[in-house]
């Protein structure tokens, strides 16, 4: 088992590697007690601030709603609600904060941003998105695999198709860290990062994995027991829309590129999608589709983070300052 990295926040899906098996574990658990009406309600009092810099439909829902289900309270902070939006650093900001709050969730526009917030706090900030990476979501995705092979990641294979982003590199760290395959396509100009490569195959060499880079969907796709994707144009790359839409095409998970995969494959997305472009409708709504299962399990990984990263029953004093 690979050994997890010694830090109070989640920035990275490295900084849980260690932990997956166990998150995995408590995750299926928690979604089974909610199914049976049993919410379990074990971090009462606990209080998590939400600081979205982005919009979001599954990323803010789930995480107030994994909240309420653990018997804590989510506030809502978008930066015009905050002074960070009139010039207050990022460090004051933390220290107050750090003494309202049990853990802070930051989706930001840049991962520095998020290691600044983590500096200065003296409480866990988790990772919900930025330029660099999203683990939380990989958890779900893991979650959602976990479920659909009985907890067998060796011998499986995960094809990715399009953009070598922010998914992808968390995708790459945790896939990488159980023991799953992957084989990522991306235009040439567009793959992941090197050093986020490069940490994802030291994981893959404890674990057994094998991580491989290619240009060609087809070789992604061949024999493949899973295909994601995601969108071409992600938040905040507007500009580049028109050169994007040119490199992605070819990229595009639709039913003569399912056919390719193992027979029993099924697709992807972390959403939103744009329907036509890097999938199409009769794949996003058709039998193979695993999307929607992946999407409610944002709720039941990001309830076993938040139970990981907050300490159960209320708080006492002031924290003190813990600098990195």
């Amino acid at each position: 088992m690979t050994a997890a990295r010694t830090t109070k926040d989640l920035l990275s899906l490295e900084d849980i590697a260690g932990d997956l098996p166990a998150l995995l574990a408590r995750a299926e658990r928690l979604k089974a007690e909610r199914t049976r009406g049993r919410l379990g309600g074990t971090r009462p009092g606990t209080n998590v601030g939400l600081i979205f810099e982005k919009p979001s439909t599954r990323t803010r829902t789930s995480f107030e709603v994994a909240i309420h289900d653990l018997g804590g309270h989510s506030i809502y902070l978008s930066p015009r609600d905050l002074q960070l939006g009139r010039g207050e650093t990022i460090a004051d900001t933390a220290r107050v904060l750090s003494r309202y709050c049990d853990a802070l969730v930051y989706r930001a526009f840049r991962h520095a941003d998020e290691v600044e917030l983590a500096r200065w706090a003296t409480i866990p900030v988790i990772n919900a998105l930025d330029d660099r990476e999203h683990p939380c979501q990989i958890v779900a995705d893991l979650l959602t695999m976990h479920e659909r092979w009985k907890g067998r990641f060796r011998g499986r294979r995960l094809g990715w198709i399009g953009d070598g982003d922010n998914v992808l590199h968390s995708l790459l760290l945790g896939a990488a860290a159980v023991g799953l395959d992957v084989v990522a396509a991306t235009p040439e100009k567009y793959a992941p990062r090197p050093d986020i490569v490069a940490a994802a195959e030291r994981l893959a060499r404890a674990s057994g994995a094998k991580i491989s880079l290619t240009n060609d969907p087809h070789e992604a796709a061949r024999g493949a027991n899973a295909l994601y994707t995601d969108v071409w144009v992600s938040m905040g790359e507007e500009a580049e829309q028109a050169a994007r839409e040119a490199a992605f095409q070819g990229f595009q998970i639709n039913a003569a590129l399912l056919t390719e995969a193992a027979p029993d494959a099924f697709v992807l997305h972390d959403l939103p999608a744009r329907r036509g472009q890097e999938i199409t409708d009769e794949v996003l709504d058709g039998p193979r589709a695993a999307v929607w299962d992946q999407a409610e399990n944002r709720l039941h990984a990001q309830k076993a983070i938040l139970e990981r990263y907050l300490r159960p029953g209320p708080r006492r004093g002031s924290p003190t300052r813990r600098g990195r």
